[in-house]
């Protein structure tokens, strides 16, 4: 069965395993404490531009948010995000158990914006309320869409000037880097957010993510709350070597191309189904595409092919999801849209 499940599903790139094995048998210290998270930490404060951030491997997308988030807030304060977004719609109340409340706006394609903030901003302001000290953004989004500069620009002079956080989950940054709609950088994120994570686990890793926090209070005993959060990994090494792998030749590595190449065959996808007559649920210029199809033909696509139905059947059609990684293979794009034009001509 060919997958378009998720960008997580498929293991690591080779050139990951490949460093995991020839460094499995060294002996290093734990819990992060190792020469090659502090290599891969290295190299991510050089492609950031920022010397002075902070780096911290964690375990995964989940273990990042909660961990920055219960750092960052005080008990009372509460973080604003995307009805659509991670934390409020996928995360099974993980933030809300740090004892965080998350605030969900209807997000416009996904994305928040100073308006939609200022409205939770007005409705959450007095002491009987969880007080908004943050803003959650994922980039990619949740349905493949990109904050541009000028959107995040203007995010961060809502943040600046309502005393606000911003927070920028980045399970799929390589993806929205890459993307040819992108014009945004590593040195951007760096200048416009707080804290931000550059995520391994959907682009090539086996597992991990790399946190990035620009702001020294929020850094302050930040392996305190991991370890109180659970998400300290006695064999840390396992995640610097794979970030050590994938950034390896800066932006040329592997980490931009793996992404560069899931992009590649979203669109394919999208372009081929586009030519048969699909509509979308919107339009995403990433890896993961929405496709709108007759509920017998979804039928029939999942005996061959491994999907999302993304909604529920509607006037007999479904909105699925379709996401490429970086080991989609063009033939496997290709026997896919082959299939699609049968099933919709019948």
């Amino acid at each position: 069965m060919i997958s378009f499940r998720s960008d997580y599903s498929q293991g690591a790139h080779p050139k990951v395993m490949e460093a995991l094995a020839a460094t499995n048998l060294e002996h290093t210290d734990g819990y992060g404490e190792d020469a090659h998270c502090r290599n891969a930490a290295a190299m991510i404060r050089r492609l950031v531009g920022r010397e002075d951030c902070a780096v911290h491997f964690m375990i995964g997308g989940t273990s990042a948010n909660i961990t920055l988030i219960a750092a960052a807030l005080r008990p009372y304060e509460s973080v604003v995000a995307a009805r659509s977004g991670h934390i409020y719609f996928h995360e099974t109340g993980a933030i809300e158990a740090t004892g965080h409340r998350v605030l969900a706006v209807d997000g416009e394609g996904g994305k928040l914006t100073p308006a939609l903030v200022e409205r939770a901003l007005a409705e959450y302001r007095d002491e009987h309320t969880p007080l908004p000290r943050m803003i959650y953004l994922s980039q990619s989004t949740e349905i493949g869409t990109l904050y541009d500069k000028a959107e995040l620009t203007a995010l961060r002079e809502l943040c600046d000037r309502r005393g606000l956080y911003l927070y920028l989950d980045g399970a799929r940054l390589g993806a929205a880097l890459t993307s040819e709609q992108n014009d945004l950088t590593l040195p951007d994120l760096a200048k416009l957010c707080d804290a931000f994570y550059l995520g391994g686990t959907k682009n090539a890793a086996l597992f991990g993510e790399a946190l990035v926090i620009l702001r020294p209070e929020i850094n302050d005993h930040f392996r305190w709350m991991i370890k109180r959060q659970g998400g300290m990994f006695a064999k840390g090494r396992l995640i610097g070597v794979q970030f050590e792998a994938l950034f390896e030749g800066g932006e040329k590595s592997v980490y931009f191309s793996a992404a560069a190449h899931a992009n590649a065959m979203a669109k394919r996808l999208r372009e081929g189904m586009e030519a048969l007559g699909v509509s979308f649920l919107g339009r995403s210029p990433t890896n993961q595409q929405f496709p709108i199809l007759p509920a017998p033909v979804v039928r029939e696509l999942e005996k061959e092919f491994f999907f999302y139905e993304w909604a529920p059947e509607e006037e007999g059609r479904i909105p699925i999801r379709l996401v490429t990684g970086w080991g989609t293979k063009p033939e496997e794009v290709e026997t896919f849209l082959t299939r699609l034009a049968v099933l919709l001509r019948a």
